[in-house]
């Protein structure tokens, strides 16, 4: 783990603007900085960054983080990755993480720079040869998609990399997975006769190769092996390139094969990557949810597509989000994506896009099959062979919807699906509220009672409005100033609400002297990946068009201190008044309803001198 302490370090002496402005154009605009949104389309700039509290963000799509955020989805980085090129642009060196492997940055860099130079003379030889150059024309690919994606070709013979590198027998090469060695110690190129796909990393590394075989040959298509810096199952064909384009559509579509990305590009269809010959992993699916909010798998309509299909769905699930979309296309048995947007053009192709079957859908569909629901036994099995999937799903919203749907097809309530899956029920008992009682001060015998009685009764309660809730009151200010947490009196922060346990972790973490204080987006970056992160982004969002203004901050902080401890007395009286109804009070209840009735009109008294 990085130090929390290098984090706010590294943050202090960033500048978010200038961050951002290396990405985006911004222009002035009062206080703050402005630009369209580069997460979602737009003309009008809705897109602000504050220098003032280090924060970005925008009022149309909600995006919204500190310098280091903005890099995780700008760039599609990794937390680890984006503090390191953050660290690297003020000459920062991030520690090494202790619980993880150590890493030879500098033999990394040097397999990079490797495959930067092969990358250049297979582009080179792509030029010199005209076999090539037929084959991808018969694909219908341009010069200019050709140069987009940096294609080349891999020359006939078995060493043809001597002309690239002075020292054909160096061990990076070997590293790289460019050579091969036999059991003679002799070198041959990994690569011939192909056509080149360079594999780039997020900033824009090559780091493998996928080679397609230009006439009949197996493999139709090699891939480089796993390196030090080449992870299969971490990477995504064509996603620099496509970055644009899916944040522009606000959708990203994944095929399987390199000549699927670059055909659907030559027809304009831009925001397609593609895993490289493995099913999709975890590690996929976390990359494009941080890019995008809506993931189209795309495969073939054979049984191989659906089985396919199947293991996207499976490693999804304990991904999922109420506001994600995922969704599966598939297409005629005939075509592939690069075949179907030749031969019925880019518009129908989006239009198939546009049908794709909802993950939820597919999924019932799958547990369907083959099972007869006119029995009982069908019945049973249908929610047997689903809990293993509904269970981890990660959305809870989209979870209740399958379980709703799962339970009237198989003729079960929701809540006896519920318990076959070990899952708290969502359906709550019903909840009446109380009848309005009448209060009074007590009879003779200074008894409180539930009905009616002679004498003096307090008035009934009259309706009216909820009030404003003091505790999000409190946390919008102490967001601003961030210093005042230690100002809070932690009695009176309620555990029972996100804002509340927000508040007490800021009290806790002022009280040994390790929350931020200086800036919203340092505040977030302290609390990311925690149980407070959301609220605090909520809120922090709320804030974003709010200039700090310190004369009115210390008398809103003051205020909104009485109105909270005013609504946890009144919260108090209330109780005390509900167990008057049901019984007589005890000597020390009665007492404790009298201090509190008297601090009631002090609190009053206190917030009219407020006020003047």
């Amino acid at each position: 783990m990085i130090p929390q302490s290098f984090i706010q370090d590294l943050l202090a002496r960033v500048d978010i603007v200038e961050v951002i402005e290396r990405y985006l154009p911004l222009k002035k605009g009062g206080a703050n900085y402005f630009a369209c949104c580069p997460f979602h389309g737009e003309k009008s700039p809705s897109f602000s960054v504050s220098p003032a509290k280090q924060f970005y963000h925008c009022f149309g799509c909600g995006a919204n983080g500190s310098a280091i955020g903005f890099l995780m989805e700008y760039n599609g980085l990794g937390f680890i990755d984006a503090v390191k090129e953050l660290a690297g642009s003020v000459g920062m060196e991030v520690p090494e993480d202790d619980f993880a492997p150590s890493r030879d940055r500098a033999k990394e860099q040097s397999l990079t720079e490797v495959m930067a130079q092969a990358a250049r003379y297979y582009k080179e030889q792509l030029k010199r040869s005209p076999v090539a150059i037929d084959y991808l024309k018969g694909r219908g690919l341009t010069g200019e998609i050709a140069a987009r994606y940096g294609l080349g070709y891999a020359p006939e013979g078995w060493q043809a990399l001597q002309a690239a590198f002075a020292d054909y027998n160096a061990a990076q090469l070997l590293e790289c997975g460019l050579v091969l060695e036999n059991e003679q110690n002799r070198r041959y190129d990994r690569f011939r006769d192909r056509i080149m796909f360079p594999i780039q990393d997020q900033r824009g590394n090559v780091i493998g190769f996928g080679g397609r075989v230009l006439g009949k040959g197996e493999p139709k298509y090699l891939n480089s092996p796993e390196t030090p810096i080449f992870e299969k199952g971490r990477e995504l064909y064509g996603l620099v390139q496509a970055r644009q384009a899916v944040r522009d559509q606000e959708c990203v579509l994944v095929v399987e094969g390199y000549m699927d990305v670059v055909g659907l590009a030559q027809f304009g269809v831009c925001n397609a990557v593609a895993t490289l010959g493995t099913a999709a992993t975890p590690h996929h699916i976390q990359k494009l949810l941080r890019l995008t909010d809506r993931v189209v798998f795309c495969f073939d309509g054979d049984a191989a597509g659906r089985r396919a299909a199947g293991r996207a769905l499976e490693v999804s699930l304990e991904h999922l989000a109420d506001n994600k979309t995922l969704s599966f296309l598939f297409l005629p048995e005939e075509h592939d994506p690069d075949s179907f947007v030749r031969a019925e053009g880019p518009d129908a192709f989006r239009a198939a896009m546009t049908r794709a079957q909802p993950l939820a859908e597919f999924l019932l569909a799958e547990l369907h099959k083959n099972i007869d629901l006119g029995t009982a036994e069908g019945c049973a099995r249908l929610i047997h062979e689903a809990k293993p999937l509904v269970t981890r799903m990660a959305a809870p919203l989209l979870r209740l919807q399958v379980i709703k749907m799962l339970a009237e097809s198989a003729g079960f309530t929701q809540a006896e699906v519920e318990r076959a899956f070990d899952l708290k029920s969502a359906v709550a008992p019903r909840n009446f509220a109380p009848a309005p009682f009448e209060r009074d001060f007590g009879d003779s015998n200074g008894r409180f009672g539930g009905h009616r009685r002679s004498g003096r009764e307090l008035p009934r309660l009259s309706p009216r409005k909820a009030p404003s809730n003091p505790v999000e009151a409190l946390l919008k200010l102490v967001i601003q100033h961030p210093v005042w947490a230690a100002r809070l009196p932690i009695d009176l922060l309620p555990d029972d609400t996100p804002e509340g346990q927000a508040l007490i972790a800021m009290t806790d973490a002022m009280s040994v002297g390790e929350l931020p204080t200086h800036g919203v987006g340092a505040l977030l970056e302290h609390y990311r990946d925690t149980p407070h992160a959301h609220v605090l982004g909520r809120i922090s969002s709320q804030l974003a068009d709010t200039p700090l203004d310190e004369t009115m901050l210390e008398p809103q902080f003051n205020d909104t201190l009485y109105k909270l401890e005013s609504v946890l007395v009144e919260k108090e009286i209330t109780s005390l008044y509900t167990r008057a109804r049901e019984s007589d009070l005890d000597p020390a209840a009665r007492r404790r309803l009298a201090e509190l009735l008297s601090l009631k009109e002090k609190l009053k008294t206190r917030a009219k001198v407020s006020d003047s």
